[in-house]
């Protein structure tokens, strides 16, 4: 395997850091190591220090998002492992992600079984996100939204502008390596609880984590979202016409409305299928 370099987006997280640094590097001795300090209050830079590992400040928070894109851009391996910097990741899991991804693949993601789920709330909502990604993809997605990952970085790099600086970036990358036609894996793993208190926002992250179903198919492909949507209308809007004809003897503006709205909604979808592929186009 190439030269490693393990990225772990931290915010005030020094009190899982202090441990989880030395096992990280008792497991990889000779990885590079780079903490994304997302404008953390805490002792992290002094941590860092001290544990021999490469520390990025941040003056102010930007979001788990952009803590990955900086990593990556800093990052000198030609693989690359994201993690958690809150303890909830074991470093003894990034051999079998390492072993994985020396069998051809281009990413090899951590997936986390019901009793590493944050939350029964959290568990239902993954699972559905696991769901409708893999019948967008045709592929089994295991993990949409785990952050624990091994990738070649140069594949990765290419959707670093994709990339959001929340906490979506788990199903933004792995949506654009399935579009790419990059081979993905999973590797089944625990997760422990995290150390300290949680950054997620259930009522603010709740609404955002809704709009994560839309971006999984417009990342993917959106007429496959769009077109359904479409004949629901066009249906809706058939069924409507039938009983107006039955009962008056007319067409009713309800039905022409809706019949409009099935056109529009496909149109909007062909268009977005062809802005997709353009986002998706590597020049020679």
């Amino acid at each position: 395997m190439n030269r490693l370099s393990i990225i772990l987006p931290a915010k005030n997280e020094g009190a899982a850091l202090k441990d989880l640094l030395p096992c990280l590097r008792q497991a990889q001795p000779a990885a590079e190591i780079i903490v994304v300090d997302d404008g953390s209050t805490d002792d992290t830079r002094n941590i860092c220090v001290a544990a021999g590992v490469t520390c990025l400040s941040s003056p102010y928070s930007m979001g788990n998002g952009a803590a990955i894109k900086r990593g990556t851009r800093a990052a000198s391996g030609d693989v690359l492992v994201f993690m958690d910097g809150d303890g909830q990741h074991d470093p003894a899991d990034i051999a079998r992600l390492l072993e994985k991804l020396g069998q051809g693949y281009d990413m090899v993601v951590g997936a986390r079984d019901w009793s590493s789920q944050a939350g029964v709330g959290r568990g239902v909502a993954n699972t559905i996100y696991n769901w409708l990604a893999t019948r967008m993809t045709g592929h089994v997605v295991a993990d949409l939204t785990s952050g624990y990952r091994a990738v070649r970085a140069s594949k990765f790099r290419e959707f670093l502008h994709l990339l959001p600086n929340g906490f979506s970036y788990p199903t933004t990358s792995t949506m654009a390596f399935f579009r790419s036609a990059y081979a993905v894996a999973y590797v089944p793993i625990k997760a422990a609880q995290r150390v300290g208190k949680s950054h997620i926002k259930p009522l603010k992250d709740g609404i955002r984590f809704l709009l994560i179903i839309f971006k999984i198919a417009t990342l993917y492909s959106p007429l496959k979202l769009f077109a359904p949507a479409s004949v629901v209308f066009f249906a809706l809007g058939c069924a409507n016409y039938l009983r107006t004809f039955f009962a008056y003897g007319r067409l009713t503006n309800g039905s022409t409305l809706m019949w409009s709205a099935a056109v529009i909604i496909f149109l909007i979808g062909l268009v977005s299928e062809q802005i997709t592929a353009l986002t998706y186009r590597r020049d020679a």
